[in-house]
């Protein structure tokens, strides 16, 4: 397989991609970012040539990675597609987790195909990146026929991967979002909570944070529904109503809302574990919808 590589924008994720597959054998032949301290932090890097625009790192590339942000890869992609930038037999391909790779599709025409290939994990720092780039998993989607060429890249990043459809993208990113995203908001959830008994915010975090890792492990470890634990997965009705019988005194009715809502669906997981049957599963339903409809009530 042809591994010159090209990089427009030398963000954490293109800084990332661009060492560790130089590190595997591909040659960068050449990177653009409009920021050109970015430009030779990967150029010092990977020993590859800074070039002066898109187009120029295009047509030195096999394999044309637009590691852009989101918003600026269709400002890319038509100023190459305007410039005949692309060419017969290159690959394109971003890494965008939000976008298909419908976004690209102006390369076609030329004979080029695209991919989406998109690494689940979030990377704070290009340094970062590169240490947990390689052992990702990657979604691939995007010209069939390009495949070979997704697989052999996650490969040479030590991944792995499954293939999803250009339609199934932004139920992909939501679930995404929801695992890393949502995550620290429901965090900052028990945090509040804590804060209100009179813990210091950063105490209760650095609290909770072994609670988290475990947690984490477990789902890593025995998979869900296995690693739910708690009084919804004991069947433990009398403690969440002490729950909320205190929280009524303490929290707005939002957060009461997010306090029955993650419990009615956190009841739906301890049934699938098994932990208790349908008629705790009904109480617990009972209870959190009367919670609702109070907090609805009250807000």
């Amino acid at each position: 397989m042809r591994k010159t590589i090209g990089i427009i924008g030398a963000g954490v994720v293109g800084t990332a991609v661009g060492v560790v597959l130089s590190q595997q054998g591909y040659e960068v032949t050449g990177v653009y970012d409009i920021r050109p301290e970015a430009t030779w932090q990967l150029v010092e890097r990977t020993a590859c040539i800074a070039l002066t625009s898109p187009e120029e790192v295009s047509r030195l590339a096999d394999l044309l990675f637009i590691t852009t942000s989101d918003s600026a890869i269709k400002g890319v992609v038509d100023r190459l597609a305007d410039n005949r930038a692309f060419y017969e037999e290159q690959i394109v391909i971003h890494m965008s987790g939000a976008q298909s790779s419908e976004i690209l599709d102006r390369a076609k025409p030329f004979g080029a195909r695209v991919l989406s290939i998109h690494p689940i994990q979030s990377f704070a720092n290009p340094d970062r990146a590169i240490e947990i780039l390689p052992g990702s998993v990657f979604s691939i989607e995007g010209d069939k026929d390009a495949y070979d060429v997704a697989v052999n890249i996650v490969e040479a990043l030590d991944g792995e991967y499954f293939f999803i459809s250009r339609e199934a993208k932004p139920l992909y990113h939501a679930g995404a979002c929801v695992v890393s995203n949502y995550l620290v908001t429901l965090v900052d959830f028990g945090v509040k909570l804590l804060e209100t008994t009179g813990i210091p915010k950063n105490m209760a975090v650095k609290a909770l944070m072994p609670l988290i890792n475990g947690t984490i492990h477990n789902i890593e470890k025995i998979g869900i529904p296995k690693a739910l634990t708690g009084p919804i997965a004991r069947g433990d009705v009398s403690t969440i109503l002490r729950h909320l019988s205190c929280m009524e005194k303490a929290l707005p009715p939002d957060l009461m809302k997010l306090y029955s809502w993650l419990g009615l669906f956190t009841a739906e997981i301890a049934l699938e574990k098994g932990s208790i049957d349908e008629k705790i599963l009904r109480e617990f339903q009972k209870l959190f919808t009367q919670e609702l409809m109070r907090a609805v009530s009250t807000g």
